[in-house]
C-alpha cells in the first residue's frame, strides 16, 4: 500500500511543477526594464552621433541602478558628450544632463549647445627624406600634388575624421609613387578652443627612392617562364609605382595565359634593387566559352570560341570562333606566338564570313601575316594580307564587281592606335588617335596599285555639369576608277558604333535598285554631352546623352552628303564599362531607330 501511495504523491508534484516552471522560463526569456529614459537635444547629426555612441545607452540595460550610480554617470556622460562633440570639431560647447523623475521610470535629458564649428586656421605640411631635398622633376612634381591635393584646406571645418582622412590621403599619395617604405613621422592638430581655430601640422617621410629589381616568378608549371616578365614589363632599375604595377597585373590576368595574379614590392628591401614577387595562378591549357547576344544591328547572335593556350610543337596561342547571326556570321582563327624582350609578337589570322544587307550578300575571305606590338598607351600593327570578295546578286540588278565591291587583292599595312585616357573601360577624360596606313595590288580583272588610309580620333571635354564626347573619322582609298577593290578595303558606315539613327551599313553609294554599295571616301562626325543624372542631388551610376551623328560616303568628294543623325538615350556606367541605350532620328531617312551598345573600344 505504502508504494502506489508515494507513486501517486510524486505524479502529483510533477503536475503542480510543470506550470511553476513554466512561469519561471517565460519570466527569464522576458527582456529587462530599462533603468531609465534617454532623451538626447542637439541638432542633426549631433543628436544621431549622441544617442547612437553615449556610453549612457549601455547602462540602461543595468535594472539595479541606486541614485549614488545614477549621479556618478550624469557626471561622466558630460565627459563623454564633450569628446564625442569634439570629434565633430565642436570644441567649446554647452553641456547640460537633467534628471527627470517620470512614470513609469526615470528619465536622463542630456541637451546640447554645440556652439561655433571649428575651422582651420593653418596648415603647415614638411617633408623629410629624398622628396625632402631631391631636385628631380618627378619628385617636385610629387611634392606639389601632395600639397596641392590637401584635403582638409583653411577656412574648412575642422572633425577628427577629415583630419584623419586627409592625412591618409597624403599618405597615399606618397607610397603610391618612388617611395613605399614612406611614413607620417609627425601630425599635430593644435586646438584653440576659445577662438574656434584649428591649426595642423603634419611632416612625411618619405624615406629612399625605390628600384625595382630582379622578378621572383612562382606558380609557373604550364607556360613558358619568359611570359610573366614580358607580359608584366617592368624592367630592371625601373622607378616604384604602384599604378604601374596594377596595370601589370591586369596585364597578366587579361593576356589569357593567368586566371590570377599578385604582384608584390617589399618596402622592406634593398631600395636599389627591391625584389619583385609575383604569383600567379596559371589557366587551363584548352577553354570552349559559348555565347549568346543581341545587337540592335543584327539582331540575335550565338557563338562558340575555343582557346588553346599552347599549341603542340610551336607554343603559340590559337582562338577559333564560330559566330551565327542573321546579316554577319563568320568564322576566324587567330594564331598568336609569344612576345618578344620588346613585347612584339607574330601572328596570322584566317577569316570567312558572310555580310547579308538584305539587297545583296558578300562573301569574303581574308588571310593575314604579321607582328604585333601592344604597350601601355600605344599598339602597333604591321601585316601583309590577302581578302577576296565575292558577291551574290539574288535579284540579277544590273550591278558591276567594282561597284558592289567584287575582288581580290595582298596589301601591307601598319596600324597605329594611341590611348591616352583616364580609364580604359569607361574613360570620362582624355584622348585616342589612331591611323592606318596600307597600299597593294588587286589581283581581280587589271592588277592596279591602291593606296588605304584611315585616320580617327575621340576626345572627352569635361564641362562645368558633364562632358562632351567627340569623335572623328575619316578614310580615304586612292586607286584608278577601274580597279576592282574587295569590299573589305572599301567604306559604309551606319549603325550602332557609327551614325546612330540609320540601319547597320546603311551610308554608303547609292546604285540601282535601292542597293547601297561602299565607297572609297568616308567621314564621320560625332558630338555627345554626357551629363550625370542625380537623385535626391546625389551622382548615380546613370548619365543623360543627347548627341548629333554625321557620316558621309562616296567615290569622290563632290559626291560626299552628310547623312544626319540626332538622337538621346541613357547610360549605365557599368563596372565592367559602359551601357547605353539611345533612340536616334535619321534625317535623311526620317526614322527613329532604337540603339543599344555595350562596352567602350578605341
Amino acid at each position: 500500500m505504502i508504494r502506489p501511495f508515494l507513486a501517486a504523491l510524486l505524479l502529483a508534484l510533477c503536475v503542480l511543477a510543470a506550470p511553476l516552471a513554466r512561469a519561471q522560463a517565460e519570466r527569464q526569456e522576458m527582456p529587462a526594464s530599462p533603468a531609465f529614459d534617454l532623451v538626447v537635444q542637439a541638432p542633426d547629426p549631433l543628436r544621431q552621433l549622441l544617442e547612437r555612441h553615449l556610453e549612457l545607452q549601455r547602462f540602461r540595460e543595468v535594472s539595479d541602478l541606486d541614485d549614488a550610480e545614477i549621479t556618478r554617470l550624469i557626471v561622466l556622460a558630460e565627459k563623454d558628450a564633450r569628446e564625442l562633440l569634439a570629434t565633430q570639431g565642436f570644441f567649446a560647447p554647452q553641456v547640460r544632463i537633467t534628471r527627470e523623475d517620470a512614470k513609469p521610470r526615470l528619465r536622463l535629458v542630456v541637451a546640447v549647445d554645440p556652439g561655433p564649428a571649428t575651422t582651420v586656421s593653418n596648415v603647415n605640411i614638411g617633408f623629410e627624406g629624398d622628396i625632402a631635398t631631391s631636385t628631380d622633376a618627378d619628385a617636385l612634381a610629387q611634392r606639389g600634388a601632395i600639397v596641392g591635393g590637401w584635403g582638409l584646406a583653411v577656412g574648412q571645418p575642422f572633425t577628427q575624421a577629415r583630419w584623419d582622412g586627409a592625412k591618409s590621403a597624403a599618405l597615399r599619395q606618397l607610397v603610391a609613387r618612388r617611395y613605399p617604405a614612406g611614413r607620417i613621422s609627425y601630425s599635430l592638430a593644435d586646438v584653440d578652443a576659445a577662438s574656434h581655430e584649428a591649426a595642423l601640422g603634419l611632416k612625411l617621410d618619405s624615406g629612399p627612392v625605390f628600384h625595382l629589381g630582379t622578378m621572383q616568378v612562382t606558380g609557373v608549371e604550364r607556360y613558358d617562364p619568359v611570359l610573366v616578365p614580358r607580359l608584366a614589363r617592368l624592367p630592371v632599375g625601373s622607378i616604384y609605382d604602384q599604378d604601374r604595377i596594377v596595370e601589370a597585373q591586369l596585364r597578366l590576368t587579361g593576356s589569357g595565359y593567368y586566371d590570377s595574379a599578385f604582384i608584390f614590392v617589399d618596402p622592406s628591401g634593398d631600395p636599389e634593387a627591391a625584389p619583385v614577387q609575383v604569383t600567379v595562378r596559371e589557366a587551363p591549357l584548352q577553354k570552349v566559352v559559348l555565347g549568346v547576344g543581341f545587337t540592335t544591328d543584327s539582331g540575335p547572335r550565338a557563338s562558340i570560341e575555343h582557346t588553346a593556350n599552347r599549341v603542340p610543337g610551336i607554343g603559340w596561342r590559337a582562338v577559333t570562333k564560330l559566330q551565327a547571326e542573321k546579316k554577319n556570321p563568320f568564322a576566324q582563327t587567330e594564331w598568336t606566338g609569344l612576345p618578344d624582350e620588346e613585347g612584339w609578337r607574330w601572328s596570322s589570322l584566317l577569316r570567312a564570313e558572310r555580310l547579308d544587307d538584305g539587297r545583296v550578300i558578300t562573301y569574303s575571305d581574308r588571310i593575314r601575316g604579321g607582328r604585333f606590338q601592344t604597350s601601355d598607351h600605344i599598339d602597333r600593327n604591321v601585316y601583309l594580307q590577302y581578302e577576296n570578295a565575292r558577291v551574290a546578286n539574288p535579284n540579277n540588278l544590273a550591278l558591276t564587281s567594282a561597284e558592289v565591291g567584287a575582288g581580290s587583292a595582298i596589301s601591307a599595312n601598319y596600324v597605329w592606335t594611341g590611348r591616352y585616357f583616364n580609364s580604359r573601360t569607361s574613360p570620362t577624360s582624355g584622348y585616342g588617335l589612331g591611323f592606318e596606313l596600307g597600299g597593294g595590288l588587286t589581283l581581280s580583272g587589271d592588277n592596279q596599285p591602291f593606296q588605304r588610309t584611315v585616320a580617327r580620333a575621340l576626345w572627352f571635354k569635361p564641362l562645368p555639369v558633364g562632358r562632351l564626347q567627340l569623335r572623328g573619322e575619316v578614310g580615304a582609298v586612292f586607286a584608278s576608277g577601274s580597279a576592282q577593290i574587295p569590299a573589305t578595303q572599301l567604306f559604309r558606315t551606319g549603325g550602332d558604333q557609327s551614325v546612330r539613327g540609320y540601319k547597320y551599313l546603311d551610308i554608303g553609294v547609292p546604285l540601282a535598285d535601292g542597293v547601297i554599295g561602299p565607297g572609297r571616301l568616308e567621314t564621320i562626325t560625332s558630338v555627345e554631352w554626357q551629363r550625370p543624372i542625380r537623385w535626391k542631388e546625389e551622382a548615380t551610376a546613370f548619365e543623360h546623352l543627347l548627341f548629333l551623328d554625321m557620316g558621309a560616303v562616296a567615290d569622290q568628294v563632290s559626291e560626299l552628303k552628310p547623312h544626319w543623325g540626332v538622337g538621346t538615350g541613357v547610360r549605365w556606367r557599368s563596372p565592367v564599362g559602359p551601357m547605353d541605350a539611345a533612340i536616334a532620328y535619321g534625317l535623311q531617312v526620317h526614322r527613329l531607330r532604337f540603339h543599344l551598345v555595350v562596352g567602350f573600344v578605341f
